[in-house]
């Protein structure tokens, strides 16, 4: 059992006046961490020890910062096998791949701490005898509130931006994931100089209370209806609303492709951490000419899928979340399937304890059914049969959300045209994972707003200043 605490201004075991939550294991149900609930009132309490911190670290040199980012991902590092089974534990992961998070977010760390230190501003060219030049700032207080699906990465990318550009951060973990959060947290702290993190655990009415606060940037990795309801929170306080949230991504795959090496990459994209990705592939698009044998394909590959605990060595399909979460899935599969679709594989709720849910594929779809559009996250593969390019495009299009889609094709204008026209933040061809390092990724409609990842968060988390220095009377200094 993780027996967690909070972390408000600089002193550990603060709080928790609002009672405790407790977390299961979605594997067997057992109890996994006991978490204190922040009030209100200690919410506002720990923004108010926040700006008392924030001045000095905005005036900390960068690379004073940067090195304390470096020392927080040698001990990350150190504790990424400890870190990866408290991920496996709460939220059901298989435990290689959450130790790939863990390993993704030490490498989002060291790449911050590289990267601070050599921003600067830019020089105008001005009058002969004045200076004129841009100066970045740090916003000042950052409330991060991430999600559980990927908690240790995530949170290191929201994190290690905004204390690397110099704003204070108050951190507040999922509460499927709260002992995650924590040991993050402790890591972190121990890099830092008091105050500058603080920890605020409890659900979703700890995370309104501090979007409500007088805060300078909200960065919030969930769902479109916790996105919108903190976008409006921020705008009544000014606070800058930086958001990734839902989406339902598209795969289109072209006629002329192998569609055994196409239902592969359909299998990764819908089914990897049980579907719950924020890029997931969310609904298939295939060709005609291609549709019968990439489905059978398709479905080997889901039964062939080895389901299990995440602690298992093996398991590539854990469970899900929580029985809620598996609730919403399954009823959007059922509804599916009432409207006319055909369950190929899967779709049946599994006897026994925890949160599992069996590979799915789901054929006979339609573009309007709400399995196709709306954010299922879990692992499910709606296919929608097309008769063109063009017909795919335009399906893949037609959504509202704008987070990624992936389009398997072999012609080089299909890819280009996919590019231009989908309305996405991110496309892929060919792979419906990867990327180079560093890449950034900035989601459209109901996804969010703003950049996530790459060097473009730093500038999220930073305001520019624009400074005019003229000689007295116009001449020289």
């Amino acid at each position: 059992m993780y027996r967690v605490e909070q972390l408000i201004g600089g002193v550990w075991g603060a709080g928790g006046a609002g009672g405790e939550l407790v977390v299961h294991d979605p594997a067997d149900g057992t109890p996994v961490s006991t978490v204190p609930v922040a009030t209100a009132d200690e919410v506002a309490k720990s923004v108010e020890a926040a700006r008392g911190a924030a001045a000095e670290w905005a005036a900390t040199a960068p690379a004073e910062r940067a090195a304390a980012l470096h020392r927080a991902a040698a001990a990350l590092a150190a504790a990424a096998d400890e870190l990866a089974e408290a991920t496996t534990a709460e939220m059901g992961k298989p435990l290689a791949d959450a130790r790939g998070g863990v390993e993704a977010g030490i490498g989002t760390l060291r790449q911050y701490a590289e990267l601070g230190p050599v921003r600067g501003g830019r020089t105008l060219h001005g009058g002969t005898h004045a200076i004129d030049f841009m100066a970045p700032e740090p916003r000042g207080v950052v409330a991060a509130i991430t999600p559980w699906n990927d908690p240790v990465a995530v949170s290191c990318g929201l994190l290690g931006a905004a204390l690397v550009t110099g704003n204070v951060v108050l951190y507040k973990p999922s509460e499927r994931t709260p002992a995650t959060g924590w040991l993050l947290a402790r890591i972190l702290d121990g890099a830092l100089p008091a105050g500058v993190l603080s920890l605020l655990t409890g659900g979703g009415e700890v995370g309104a209370a501090l979007a409500a606060q007088q805060v300078d940037v909200v960065a919030h990795v969930g769902s479109t209806a916790t996105g919108r309801a903190i976008a409006a929170a921020c705008a009544r306080t000014g606070a800058k609303a930086l958001l990734e949230n839902g989406g339902s991504d598209p795969l289109i795959v072209d006629a002329g492709l192998d569609p055994v090496w196409a239902a592969g990459q359909a299998a990764i994209g819908s089914f990897a951490n049980a579907g719950q990705i924020c890029v997931a592939v969310e609904r298939i698009y295939v060709h005609r000419d291609v549709a019968e044998d990439f489905v059978d394909a398709l479905v080997d590959r889901a039964e062939a899928l080895r389901v299990g605990p995440g602690r298992d060595p093996g398991t590539e399909l854990g469970p899900l979340v929580d029985r809620r979460h598996r609730d919403h899935v399954h009823g959007q599969v059922t509804a599916a399937v009432a409207e006319g679709a055909t369950l190929r594989t899967g779709g049946v709720l599994p006897e026994g304890p925890g949160a599992f849910y069996p590979a799915t594929v789901v054929t006979g779809c339609r573009h309007e059914m709400t399995l196709v559009r709306e954010e299922t996250f879990g692992p499910v593969a709606p296919v929608v049969v097309v008769d063109s390019f063009s017909e795919a495009l335009r399906c893949a299009a037609d959504s509202p959300y704008g987070l990624a889609g992936t389009v398997l094709t072999a012609s080089m204008s299909h890819a280009q045209r996919a590019w231009r026209e989908l309305p996405v933040g991110t496309v892929k061809v060919n792979a419906v994972f990867g990327g180079a390092p560093g890449g950034a990724a900035q989601p459209r409609r109901g996804s969010g707003q703003g950049f996530g990842y790459g060097p473009e968060l730093l500038d999220e988390f930073s305001t520019v200043k624009t400074v005019h220095l003229e000689a007295p009377g116009g001449g020289h200094w």
